[in-house]
């Protein structure tokens, strides 16, 4: 299986586990650098690998009046200072060919949104700008209609991709992870990570924002790095009922910080008996 190169480390396996993280949006300047230095003081030491991630613009909210973000050109400068501060690779979603170049500039990967994932296009401009591409599996699509999008990523050159399982819908305004997704997704021949926090989503649940079973997060996240996931996307905040994008699905650093010697006990053996 190949590998994804993040600055001067990999995913994938016999590499070390990687999480990516971080407040769902950008809420301020003052409170997104505040948490990248949280968490990259969290994370040294732990053995595990972070990504810096957070939204300049969160384009699928529920309702007109939600929060959505600084937007691009704010928002991508805010991550700069975060990466050329403190030295964190960063990763952001983008919605449109132009935001993938423009992303491309700034970001060690690229990410595109689960919505988005068949819209050729936007996959072929993210994967032209040479960057690392992480790709959320529609929740309306099955794990191996994501060969087309490995296809559609690889036919600009470009085999830095990773795949990443986000559950399914099941009915209406729930999701349910099915962790067959996981090695059918690695057989494609590419890293898969697993995103613990979108996948205890209740979307529109609430009516006017998505809710969520954050109990959840955490058990689901084993169950995907024993499934053979070599990342996880887990979105933390320092007081989630607070965070103005998906409040109801995000770790406290305080359980986040709690869940990473767990997750690289577990992984590290799954490592061992996965050969």
């Amino acid at each position: 299986m190949e590998s994804l190169q993040i600055q001067d480390f990999s995913i994938g396996f016999g590499e070390a586990l990687t999480i990516i993280s971080g407040p769902c949006v950008i809420e301020s300047e003052e409170a997104c650098l505040e948490a990248a230095a949280t968490l990259k003081e969290m994370f040294e030491g732990s053995g595990i690998n972070l990504i810096f991630k957070s939204s300049y613009d969160k384009a699928n909210r529920s309702a007109i009046d939600s929060y959505r973000g600084p937007g691009l050109a704010e928002g991508l400068r805010i991550l700069k200072r975060v990466k050329d501060e403190l030295g964190l690779p960063i990763v952001t979603d983008v919605h449109s060919p132009e935001e993938a170049i423009a992303a491309g500039v700034v970001c060690d990967l690229i990410q595109i949104p689960a919505f988005l994932c068949r819209q050729t296009d936007l996959l072929v401009a993210a994967a032209s700008t040479g960057k690392p591409v992480s790709v959320k599996k529609g929740q309306f699509m099955s794990p191996w209609d994501m060969k087309n999008v490995v296809d559609k990523l690889t036919s600009q050159g470009n085999r830095q991709i990773m795949l990443v399982d986000r559950g399914t819908s099941f009915g209406y305004n729930n999701l349910v992870s099915d962790m067959r997704a996981i090695p059918v997704m690695l057989g494609f021949g590419f890293p898969v990570c697993f995103d613990a926090t979108h996948s205890v989503q209740l979307p529109g649940g609430q009516g006017t924002a998505s809710g969520g079973q954050r109990e959840f997060i955490v058990p689901l996240a084993r169950s995907a790095i024993a499934a053979g996931a070599n990342a996880l996307f887990m979105e933390s905040h320092p007081n989630p009922s607070e965070g103005k994008s998906d409040a109801a699905s995000m770790l406290s650093f305080e359980q986040l910080e709690v869940a990473l010697p767990k997750f690289r006990r577990l992984y590290e053996r799954i490592q061992e008996d996965w050969y």
